[in-house]
């Protein structure tokens, strides 16, 4: 290959990999007033039902599997420990079977 093509496709590489940064949530100042968002122990709830509220939300079009109105980085960390816990987290795979 030549040098201008590893330099285009490196760019467009990195341009990707870019686009799927997570921004700031603006949706947390339409939250009402009184209100708290929702923070990490919120996070794990919605992870852990988030198959359920998977399924309701194909019918309803008023259950979503994530809140919006959040505090960010602490909800998406129980959001992802919760559905991690719910779907076995992995670790399960690294056991081995004593013969």
């Amino acid at each position: 290959m030549n040098k201008k093509l590893i330099f285009v496709l490196s760019v467009i590489a990195v341009l990707m990999l870019v686009s799927c940064t997570a921004g700031p949530n603006n949706s947390i100042s339409l939250l009402d007033i009184g209100k708290e968002p929702a923070g990490f122990w919120y996070g794990v709830w919605h992870g852990m039902i988030s198959p359920v509220t998977f399924v309701i939300s194909l019918f309803n079009d008023n259950v979503g599997m994530y809140e919006i109105h959040n505090n960010g980085a602490w909800y998406n960390l129980g959001f992802l420990l919760g559905a991690g816990a719910t779907f076995g987290g992995g670790g399960s795979g690294t056991c081995r079977i004593k013969k």
